[in-house]
This record gives C-alpha cells, structure tokens and sequence, in this order.
C-alpha cells in the first residue's frame, strides 16, 4: 500500500462516472497538502467535444480555481491512468510536485513508458512520480471499457 489506495480508489469510482458520456474512464483528483481534494475530473473529450479535457487537465483547471492560484506547488496529482504528454505539460506548468498513477499506458504514456517528461533533467521542474496504485482495478476499467467498444 502507498498511502495514496484510498484516494486511487476515489479516482476509479469518478472515473467509472464518465462511461456514461462515453468518455474512456479515466478520473484524477488534485490534493492539497493536508489531503483535500482541491480538484476533480475526469475525460470529458465526448461531452464537450474539446480535445483538451482529459481528467488531469479538467482537475488541475479546478485546483486553481479552487485557490486562486495557478501554481499547485504543494498538491498531488492521483490520476487512474498515466499521463500523456499534453498533460504531463500542463503538471510541469502548474509546478505540481507529485503525481500518483494507477496504470501505465504503453501508448501514449508521458511518465515513463513511453516518455517520461515529467523527471526530464533538461526542464526545470521535475515531479515525483508514483506508479502502480491500485493498478490492476484502474487497468481493469479501462481494459472492459475498450472490449465493450470493440463488441
């Protein structure tokens, strides 16, 4: 266990909330230091027709709403499935230091499996990563959701 099962598992119920507009179900939540959730999302591509509405970049977007602040220098990110790299991106931009992901995309992947951008030395912020939480539930989710589109 990471410390961080109980929050993957919040992130998973959310993300089994955008099947429902057809969206591939992946959920993130932004906590602040003391563990409150700041932000929520979850994709949104389908509902809005907007390319840019993946659940990290909806929930980053309401973190700073949520504080005023565009910089998240103190927050985690838990996301059900690893970032790509439009919102590896926009974790760099928001000076956010940790991300905690559930499963690896070996497709598009930013943080480690195909690119791994956000520990890139060469870019001056670098984010420590946690991979792995709860893992087989967030694969398992997207797994159904992608059998079910295939019939």
């Amino acid at each position: 266990m990471s410390g961080y099962d109980g929050w993957m598992r919040e992130a998973i119920a959310d993300a089994a909330l955008a099947l429902r507009t057809g969206d591939v179900p992946v959920a993130a939540l932004v906590l602040a230091e003391d563990g409150a959730v700041i932000g929520r999302g979850r994709n949104e591509r389908e509902l809005h027709q907007d390319p840019t509405a993946h659940a990290e970049v909806v929930a980053i977007r309401a973190a700073a709403a949520a504080t005023g602040d565009w910089r998240l220098t103190r927050a985690t990110l838990v996301v059900t499935l690893e970032p790509c790299v439009m919102c590896a991106g926009a974790i760099l931009s928001a000076r956010i230091p940790r991300v905690v992901f559930g499963t690896w995309d070996e497709k598009a992947g930013a943080v480690g499996s195909v690119y791994d951008v956000l520990r890139d030395r060469r870019l001056n912020h670098r984010v420590e990563v946690i991979a792995g939480v709860e893992a087989e539930a967030c694969s398992s989710l997207l797994l159904d959701f992608f059998r079910a589109r295939r019939g």
